[in-house]
């Protein structure tokens, strides 16, 4: 028994969020799934995720959305607003809300506990892909395995190797996440305002009261508590009243990046394919999208076809690229702030203001309805 090779479709290597929805979804499509993490402990990660109208869906066809314990938040309107231009950007559509913001801790023990369940969850400490290309047969845990196919989701903190090649687009923003409490409703409004040192996104926080708010300001300052509070309340306290800072779910760091696998051999998702900007708040709805473009693919191609992992590489590339390029334009014309820049800020500014159509575009990519590709 301990020659016997397990045979499976995919191996999926990260079982991050992204990682296991990944694992769920192919799982939900037929195919064999085994997905390994270094930790499947219960999640600590106090961040939130805005969900889009799009991922939505995704989370409700995988059955997960309905289990969520904390009552997601609806985003029905998003306001923008800078210090350049007088009227702020208002973004609204009246058909279905925008999006939502849930726990990102809640999702993802969901998500391995479903994995757990169908035994498509385990953990292992080290793994080196080298010996992918060393053998047929891979041992994990001292069991032997082989796979059609790998996926990579172990996150955007990896270093270039022979195999996959990291693109980076240097950044000094970190990002500071938490939450506040505010004595007037949000009415379910979303936020982002660019100030001069930097975007401040202010949500709806899960809960079923509606005087709770979660933030993340990226700027390359080194800032207090304090210094966060009084920047929320200088910018907050007329939509949101009187202002509590609660507590911080943390600083990270921002490293805009893209990667390229060299061999064409792996799937690429989530912050392993790339990590933007929170600027745009569609990091994490990217990665959907990258689940949902290779479950369609593999409606039309076999598992054995050599143009697989080249169609999806080629599909998911350009958004991914178009992604990167626009949140770090957007944060170099602010933060370089010149006649020409400034120029372009507002003339950008105004077209969305003047044109409904261009509102409506944004709209509708912001929930992830837009097919660019």
């Amino acid at each position: 028994m301990t020659n016997k090779i397990h045979k499976y479709n995919f191996l999926i290597i990260g079982g991050g969020l992204i990682g296991a929805l990944a694992g769920l979804e192919l799982r939900r499509k037929g195919y064999k799934v085994l997905v390994i993490e270094k930790n499947i402990q219960r999640s600590n990660d106090k961040r939130t995720l805005a969900v889009n109208a799009n991922s939505k869906d995704f989370l409700m066809n995988l059955g997960l959305w309905k289990k969520l314990r904390n009552t997601p938040q609806k985003i029905n309107k998003i306001i923008i607003k800078d210090f350049m231009n007088k009227d702020p950007l208002i973004f609204e559509n009246k058909k279905e809300e925008m999006g939502n913001v849930i726990f990102n801790s809640e999702l993802l023990d969901l998500a391995r506990k479903q994995l757990k369940k169908i035994n498509s969850l385990i953990e292992i400490k080290m793994f080196d892909l080298k010996q992918l290309f060393e053998s047929k047969v891979v041992k994990i845990n001292n069991n032997n395995y082989s796979f059609n196919h790998v996926i990579l989701s172990f996150g955007k903190n990896f270093s270039d190797n022979d195999l996959i090649k990291k693109f980076s687009f240097p950044s000094s923003h970190h990002a500071f996440v938490g939450f506040f409490d505010h004595s007037v409703n949000h009415d379910q409004i979303a936020y982002e305002i660019f100030t001069q040192r930097g975007p401040l996104a202010v949500l709806p926080s899960p809960n079923k009261k509606t005087n709770s708010s979660t933030f993340i300001y990226s700027t390359k300052d080194k800032l207090s508590s304090s210094d966060i509070s009084t920047l929320i309340k200088k910018n907050f306290t007329e939509t949101h009243g009187k202002i509590h800072l609660k507590n911080f779910a943390g600083q990270f760091s921002i490293q805009p990046h893209i990667t390229k696998d060299t061999l064409h051999k792996f799937f690429l998702i989530g912050d392993t394919l790339r990590s933007i900007h929170p600027v745009a708040g569609q990091g994490w709805n990217l990665g959907i999208k990258d689940i949902e473009t290779l479950s369609s693919l593999l409606d039309g191609y076999n598992l054995s076809d050599k143009d697989l992992v080249k169609k999806y590489s080629q599909l998911r590339t350009i958004e991914s690229a178009g992604y990167l390029s626009f949140t770090t334009i957007i944060n170099y014309m602010y933060e370089n702030r010149n006649p020409f820049s400034n120029l372009i800020v507002k003339s950008a500014y105004n077209s969305f203001k003047n044109l409904s159509f261009l509102r409506d575009v944004f709209i509708q990519q912001a929930m992830g309805r837009l097919k660019l590709i």
